[in-house]
Formats: C-alpha cells, sequence, structure tokens
C-alpha cells in the first residue's frame, strides 16, 4: 500500500465529510478518482459493505488496511468526529511515508552496491580463470624453473579465483532474504540504529494519536503491543501495561526503571521525553516521535553521504584482493625467466 495514496485519501475523504456529504458517498466518489489496485479494491468493498447497511466494525473487519487505521476509524464513529481522526490520520501516514521512503532507500543502496560488486568480482574471476590461468599453465609448461616455482601460485590461482564472488553472492543472497522477509524484517528494524529510531518514531506517534481521540493509555499499549507482536518491544509494553493495571499511574514509574536495563529497547531519552509531559502523555509521546523522527532522518543523510566513498574503497580492496595473486605470479614468472638469461 502506498501510504502517500493513503493519506491523501484520508485527507479528502474528511474535507467532503466536514462538507456533509454522507460517508458512503464520498467513499465511492474517491473510489472513483483512484488508480486500480489494491487499496481502490479495498475501500469499493468497503463502501459496498457500508451502502448494505453493514455495521462499521463487521465492515471494516475483514478489509486488509493498518490496524491502527480500522482501530481509530471506530474510534472516530464512536466519539462522533470521524472527519478529525481521518486528518490526523492522513497526518500520520504522511509522517510515515516520508520516513520510511529514506529508510527504503538505505535498504536499497547496499543492495546496489553488492550487486554491483559481485558482477565485477564475477567479470574479474573470469578473465582471471580464462585468460590469465591459461596463459600461466602454458608458459609453466614451456619453463621447467619457473613450473617448479610458480606452479604453486597457478594452482593458487586457480583454487582461490572464484572465492571472492561466492562470499559476496552469499552475502548477496542473505542480504535479499532479510530484506524481503517480513520476520526478518521485523526483528532487525528494532536492532539496526536508524531502523530503531524510526521504529520508536512510529510507536510514539501510533500512542499520541489515540490518546489524542480519547483512548485510555491501557487500550492504547494493549493495541500498540499487538501490533508489535514477535518484536523485541512486544515485552516491554506489555510490563509497561501490567504495572498500570496494577496502580503505576505514572510514566516514569511504568517505564523509567526498564529503560535503565541493559539491552532496553525504548532509551532513557524516550522515556524521560515523555515522563517530562506529566499527565499530558499524548504531548509527550508526540514530542518523542518528532525527536525520534528526526534522529532517523539524519542517520539515513550521513549513510548516503557516507556511502559513496566508502563503497568505492571497498570495491577497490576487493580487486586488489584479486589480482594479488595474480601479481605474484607475474613477479615469480619475470624472476623465473630473468635466471634463465
Amino acid at each position: 500500500m502506498k501510504y502517500d495514496e493513503f493519506a491523501f485519501f484520508n485527507q479528502q475523504l474528511a474535507a467532503m465529510l466536514r462538507d456533509g456529504i454522507p460517508l458512503e458517498g464520498a467513499l465511492k466518489r474517491l473510489c472513483e478518482e483512484m488508480h486500480k489496485g489494491k487499496l481502490r479494491d479495498e475501500l469499493q468493498a468497503l463502501e459496498a459493505d457500508l451502502a448494505r447497511g453493514t455495521p462499521m466494525t463487521d465492515a471494516l473487519k475483514p478489509r486488509q488496511l493498518p490496524e491502527l487505521y480500522k482501530r481509530m476509524i471506530l474510534v472516530g464513529v464512536k466519539s462522533g468526529d470521524l472527519s478529525g481522526a481521518l486528518t490526523m490520520l492522513a497526518d500520520y501516514f504522511q509522517r510515515q511515508n516520508n520516513l520510511w521512503m529514506r529508510l527504503k532507500g538505505l535498504m536499497v543502496y547496499p543492495l546496489i552496491v553488492l550487486f554491483v560488486a559481485f558482477l565485477l568480482s564475477f567479470f574479474i574471476s573470469y578473465l582471471l580463470s580464462h585468460f590469465i590461468w591459461d596463459s600461466f599453465k602454458e608458459i609453466s609448461n614451456l619453463n621447467e624453473e619457473f613450473n617448479s616455482s610458480g606452479g604453486s601460485l597457478t594452482s593458487a590461482i586457480a583454487s582461490g579465483v572464484w572465492m571472492s564472488p561466492v562470499c559476496i553472492g552469499v552475502v548477496l543472497v542473505l542480504v535479499v532474504i532479510a530484506v524481503a522477509t517480513s520476520p526478518a524484517r521485523r526483528k532487525l528494524r528494532w536492532k539496526l540504529p536508524a531502523f530503531k529510531e524510526a521504529s520508536l518514531a512510529q510507536l510514539a506517534s501510533a500512542l499520541s494519536l489515540m490518546l489524542k481521540n480519547g483512548v485510555p493509555l491501557g487500550d492504547a499499549l494493549s493495541f500498540v503491543e499487538q501490533l508489535e507482536t514477535g518484536t523485541r518491544a512486544e515485552r516491554e509494553i506489555g510490563q509497561w501495561r501490567q504495572r498500570l493495571a496494577a496502580g503505576q499511574g505514572k510514566f516514569s514509574e511504568m517505564a523509567g526503571a526498564q529503560a535503565a536495563s541493559p539491552g532496553s529497547v525504548f532509551p532513557p531519552l524516550f522515556i524521560w521525553t515523555v515522563a517530562q509531559s506529566g499527565e499530558d502523555l499524548k504531548a509527550g509521546f508526540e514530542r518523542a516521535a518528532e525527536i525520534y523522527h528526526a534522529r532517523a532522518a539524519y542517520r539515513v543523510e550521513m549513510f548516503i553521504y557516507s556511502a559513496l566513498p566508502c563503497a568505492i574503497l571497498a570495491l577497490g580492496a576487493m580487486i586488489i584482493a584479486q589480482i594479488q595473486p595474480v601479481v605474484a605470479a607475474i613477479m615469480s614468472f619475470l624472476n623465473a625467466f630473468g635466471s634463465n638469461t
């Protein structure tokens, strides 16, 4: 799903609702203007269910839409301010789209570098094995002294010439699997620095959005705990919720001690930022979301600026490592040729 398109759709839907257009009619009109795709199909199915008189809860349940979106739509309907909920959802998805588009670029860049390195290494290995090594074998057969002194080098070239492309290919396959597999992505995004900060910003934004719409803190924590099922954050959020249920109403009491423990997902800065808001936790989570959104964007920019020179150095080192045995064999041949003359 394209979150920028989804954000624009919700902005338009909120404006139409404020103008007094019924929800079913607004959905139908907007779907007619959308490009064909999964999002349009889901929204058309939602509109058809609502037109048949299906309750909003039952109409949303089978739809392949973000869980946070479905939850907030129900909250907006219950509170009587669906247009306001849609506006905040539009802002939320637009911010998430801007950040995660940068992070996707951060994932694509190493893949491109690895793929180029694999092609270059494969090409060099092909040249070495089909031209250089064959030439050395012929010379070795003609020159008995070189055969005794340099034959081992030609054998080393033959055995190790494909080592570099094989290793790079294995790394490339592993990276592709990690990027393409959903469980692997969910785990890695709480370990890699830029992705962890983006995840913190996304979680804080979701909590702030729900609290602004009147969702109790316990229910909001329970919901984000479900969203983070299978990740490192699930356990810590569950502990927050349990401490809240036990009567620890202040956020610093719920999460402060946990943040100081080694390996905690939520750093002390996150806890401190939220706790400084006092009773107004929605403002605290919003502030935390802004801070970690900016930190994630900064890390992405720093990586992009440093990636090109680092990639050039890595490719240069790879080329030198691959041709070094060939240079050694040439020097051995020259020494053997010089001793014969």
